[in-house]
């Protein structure tokens, strides 16, 4: 099954059925949006399924064209962020390229608890104020959960996975050093995240969810330039130790979103999902990095297509502009 969320006026917009080929919506009633089907998931799931195979049937009374430039983030707010460094590769080449001293235990995952209250939709513009804080993508899958149990171990914690898909971790560089250095974390180097346009069920992705991992590649374009498409099957940590380490002191609400962090892949070949990992192989194999950060008036394009080339959850397609332009505007 695949759910979206459509911009209607409303801070949660109107939750929507979306078809398998991604060309057809309906509305379920009774649930308007995707916060209330997930708190209600034992109602709501066998509802918008039915309506998932009538829309697949072409049967589905009142189905619309979906348009995923009308789409919010499937949570457009959630009352949870939390994004995970399940990929270990990603962190051993910041370490080696920027002096850093290796992840005291390889065993425990990292995990920083981001804002939450104000996602992108997948077509929106990123709105930054200055392009000289570093401003760099990443791409990354992301699982939403329902209510998990405080200290619900790994391999009980697939159970509680509603609904993947993917992000773009929008970072500012020339903060995180400073905020990981005051060892209260990052905050202004953590603006605003972007979902891609549907959320999927795991059974939807039938053999490309294995072991807690999504083993798609991602494929990363900025500027209409290639730039990578790592496998989603290396991550070190899977999503099960991603939940079961965010429950350890606390139970999870239904709507928390859980980030793989950067899909990250040994063989070089593959590309990166973000410019940091580049500059970071850059530097290990030229003394210095080499490619710049984004600019106003770049785009990212983040997709993830199946074994026959179709997109799995559409795709993260947005321009980054100058904030302080449309406050500028909004005020004239």
């Amino acid at each position: 099954m695949k759910l979206a969320t459509l911009k209607n006026g409303h801070r949660d917009g109107q939750l929507v059925v979306v078809s398998r080929d991604l060309r057809h919506a309906v509305i379920a009633p009774p649930f308007a949006t995707l916060q209330q089907a997930l708190e209600n998931w034992a109602e709501a799931e066998p509802v918008l399924s039915r309506h998932y195979q009538l829309l697949n049937l072409g049967q589905a009374p009142d189905s619309f064209a979906f348009d995923p430039t009308h789409a919010a983030a499937p949570l457009p707010r959630a009352y949870q962020w939390c994004d995970g460094s399940a990929f270990l590769n990603h962190a051993h080449l910041l370490q080696k390229a920027f002096s850093l001293p290796p992840m005291a235990d390889e065993r425990i995952p990292l995990m920083y608890q981001g804002a939450s209250d104000d996602f992108l939709g997948p077509c929106d513009d990123v709105p930054l104020p200055d392009v000289n804080h570093g401003i760099d993508f990443e791409g990354e899958f992301a699982v939403i959960v329902d209510e998990v149990p405080m200290g619900c171990p790994a391999d009980e914690a697939l159970q509680y996975v509603r609904l993947v898909l993917l992000v773009n971790d929008v970072s500012l560089r020339g903060f995180l050093l400073h905020e990981v250095s005051t060892g209260f974390g990052f905050f202004q180097a953590k603006p605003s995240s972007s979902f891609s346009p549907v959320a999927v069920t795991p059974q939807a992705l039938g053999a490309a969810w294995h072991n807690g991992r999504v083993c798609l590649p991602l494929s990363v374009t900025w500027n209409q330039g290639w730039f990578g498409a790592p496998h989603g099957a290396e991550m070190s940590f899977s999503f099960a130790d991603l939940i079961a380490h965010a429950a350890r002191t606390r139970r999870l609400r239904a709507g928390t979103i859980i980030g793989s962090g950067t899909v990250s892949n040994v063989d070089r070949a593959v590309g990166s999902a973000c410019i940091s990992e580049r500059r970071a192989i850059e530097m290990i194999d030229h003394g210095q990095p080499l490619t710049g950060f984004m600019q106003f008036g770049d785009r990212i394009r983040i997709e993830a297509l199946d074994n026959e080339g179709e997109s799995v959850f559409g795709a993260i397609d947005q321009r980054l502009v100058d904030s302080t332009l449309l406050t500028q505007e909004a005020l004239s």
